[in-house]
């Protein structure tokens, strides 16, 4: 049998990832994304004898982005292409909108989210992509470029999970021809007489990567021959780097835990660049993406530099940083446009609930002791709407009445979860406040009387940190 090291590396790369990424015993369900070009041809072809081999389930994913006049063409090649090879096949189109970003990205982050919701459909582990020795050298230099730390400069690993980008968790990346460079793949396609599509994109000058590729990468080869792979070694080297430094901020966190914040004073005590290493771990296991330097040594002047009772809110593309309490915490970012609802009149006949889908939850009616008497609150006309100031309760009848603002206080409701709770009126009258309670107001009540209660959809609900902050 001819010897075919790139078959036999490759089949050693993605056993390395299987035994990665699967239990003993498990049967995972694979597929590739094939946009019909070449790097992604060689890895269907080898993909497809590894799970013939293995009786896997193998299917292809293609995106059709139509940003090229030939993108229907690549389509009908890439279908006939896993049709001679009975793999199951199915593409998806996008439109990619560069607003606020390249078209390069975008179209990046279009594809990525169908490929998503293709492994989505068909329950898929692992994708595999063609990503190769010469990408892994183009992203470090990108990278690099960039001003990039350690994680930027690690490059690709060989299998990583982004549900970021693929817009679910469960799906595992693969990259089983990572060792391998553009030469190796062309000489082997045309060895086993494969067909390929040729994207005029990958030459278009516009898009950095293309540039570096066809102007800086060539100088590199005559210059530095086989500069790939001691790149893709570098990278190898500044992952355990990397490794080493989440290890350390995953201690820091643990010293630095307030609940699901972090203590300031326990903050202060870190040097510099261990505090910017613990935040930057903190927002990646928070899903937010990572702010730059800049952005970070600025948060951090206004996090620290404030008086000790400040109340400080710092606003990140994905969140907010709050500074309360002696604790630094993330909030949902929430759009002003979403806090100014009209108010929402409305009857009660006798249901258990009533859903409020502008205000984002749910106000339930339950039977409660001394609570509103059933009858009269039949007949009233009732008000569901958020704080306008100077709203006043009394939550018992031997207690005074103070403002909305002294009782969020005392209970500890922090400032972004008291802009979104509503309160309920009869007329002008206070019957109740989201995360306070009742008002004592002079009204009938009844011994077996009706008691409200706000429960907010999960969705409205999420990275809410009122039980955390008990």
């Amino acid at each position: 049998m001819t010897p075919d090291p790139l078959k036999d590396a490759f089949e050693r790369a993605l056993e390395a990832i299987l035994a990665r990424v699967f239990a003993c015993g498990q049967t995972p369900r694979l597929a590739i994304a094939y946009s019909g070009g070449l790097d992604s041809s060689v890895l269907l072809r080898l993909t497809h004898a590894f799970a013939h081999a293995q009786n896997l389930v193998l299917h292809a994913f293609h995106v059709h982005h139509g940003l090229s006049a030939e993108a229907g063409r690549w389509l009908q090649h890439c279908a006939r292409e896993c049709a001679g090879l009975d793999v199951p096949f199915e593409a998806i189109q996008v439109q990619v909108r560069a607003a606020g970003q390249g078209i390069e990205q975008a179209a990046r982050i279009a594809r990525y989210r169908a490929l998503g919701k293709l492994c989505e459909r068909h329950a898929i582990d692992l994708l595999l992509v063609a990503h190769h020795q010469d990408d892994q050298a183009e992203t470090v230099l990108l990278q690099l470029l960039r001003g990039a730390g350690a994680a930027g400069l690690s490059g690709m690993e060989p299998a990583n999970k982004a549900p970021g980008l693929l817009g679910q968790a469960r799906t595992w990346i693969g990259r089983p021809l990572l060792e391998a460079d553009r030469a190796t793949l062309h000489d082997w396609a045309d060895r086993h007489e494969l067909s390929w599509v040729e994207d005029a994109s990958n030459v278009d000058p516009r898009y950095m990567r293309n540039r570096l590729r066809h102007t800086v990468m060539p100088h590199l080869e005559r210059g530095f021959g086989g500069y790939q792979k001691r790149i893709a070694r570098a990278a190898a080297h500044l992952r355990e780097a990397q490794g080493l430094l989440d290890e350390l901020a995953a201690a820091d966190l643990q010293a630095c835990a307030a609940g699901e914040g972090l203590d300031l004073e326990a903050l202060r005590k870190l040097g510099q660049a261990r505090r910017d290493n613990l935040l930057r771990h903190w927002f990646a296991q928070q899903g937010v993406r990572m702010p730059s330097t800049a952005w970070l040594a600025q948060m951090q002047d206004q996090i620290f530099l404030a008086g000790d009772d400040a109340r400080v809110r710092v606003t990140h593309p994905d969140c907010e940083v709050w500074r309360y309490r002696g604790r630094i915490l993330l909030a949902p970012r929430i759009d002003n446009a979403l806090l100014a609802v009209a108010p929402v009149r409305f009857r009660w006949q006798g249901e258990d609930a009533l859903r409020f889908p502008s205000f984002g939850g749910s106000l339930h009616f339950e039977t409660a002791a001394m609570g509103l008497d059933p009858q009269w609150l039949r007949e009233q006309v009732l008000t569901l709407r958020h704080r306008s100031g100077g709203e006043r309760l009394k939550p018992a009848a031997n207690r005074p009445s103070r403002d909305l603002k002294h009782h969020y206080q005392a209970l500890g409701v922090p400032p972004w979860e008291r802009r979104r709770l509503p309160l309920v009126f009869a007329h002008d009258c206070l019957l109740y406040a989201a995360g306070i309670g009742r008002h004592h107001a002079d009204v009938p009540h009844a011994g077996d009387g009706i008691g409200l209660r706000w429960v907010a959809d999960p969705a409205a609900a999420c990275h809410s940190l009122l039980q955390r902050l008990e």
